[in-house]
């Protein structure tokens, strides 16, 4: 929703039929605020197929089930929202041996994808509500500087939100273990959508 005002987006679902029901939704949402809006709704792999930029935004535990069924990554820029993590009596970092979700993630897809981890920080929530003004800081890891550049072009094309160059996806597990601690920073204080800055 925060995207689809300045870019054509594509939202890609296991069942295609949720995914159209999401983007009309999206666009009555958008459309209702006298706001721009370019959504459509296909399968995973015709969205992959449909887009440049792909946002990996699934559960941690659906990485590998999810990609081993998707081709079509090749020379794609793929971005790595992914966090893993458990809640067990509070959040805990569970990364895979690889180190981090991306970098799993790295290794799962073809050499010529071009992987950046983002968004990894925002809370759902902070997304949905579009009357409010963001004031957020999105981390950015890659290894190649002009995918990385366009990554933090997309991150900072929505208001109110910063891009920062968090350096290469090695670093990536530093960010991703971030959301695990902010949610336990949010239940034990009493707080919510808790995010981070950078001043």
């Amino acid at each position: 929703m925060r995207l689809s005002p300045s870019h054509n987006v594509v939202i890609g679902s296991r069942e295609a039929d949720k995914a159209v029901e999401a983007s009309d939704a999206c666009y009555a949402t958008i459309t209702k605020l006298g706001l721009p809006c370019s959504v459509s709704g296909f399968s995973n792999q015709e969205a992959i197929d449909r887009s440049d930029i792909i946002i990996l935004a699934i559960p941690f535990r659906h990485v590998e089930p999810t990609l081993a069924s998707l081709h079509g990554f090749e020379n794609k820029i793929v971005i790595s929202p992914v966090n893993p993590m458990e809640k067990r009596d509070f959040f805990v970092f569970t990364p895979p041996p690889e180190g981090s979700a991306a970098l799993l993630i790295r290794r799962l897809l073809p050499p010529e994808t071009r992987l950046c981890s983002a968004f990894n920080t925002v809370a759902a929530n902070k997304w949905k509500a579009l009357t409010e003004t963001l004031d957020l800081a999105v981390p950015v890891c890659g290894d190649d500087p002009r995918t990385k550049a366009i990554v933090l072009d997309l991150v900072r094309s929505i208001p109110g939100v910063k891009a920062y160059d968090a350096g290469p996806l090695a670093v990536s597990s530093m960010v991703e273990c971030l959301t695990p601690l902010l949610l336990n920073i949010a239940r034990f204080n009493k707080m919510k959508d808790v995010g981070v800055q950078f001043k």
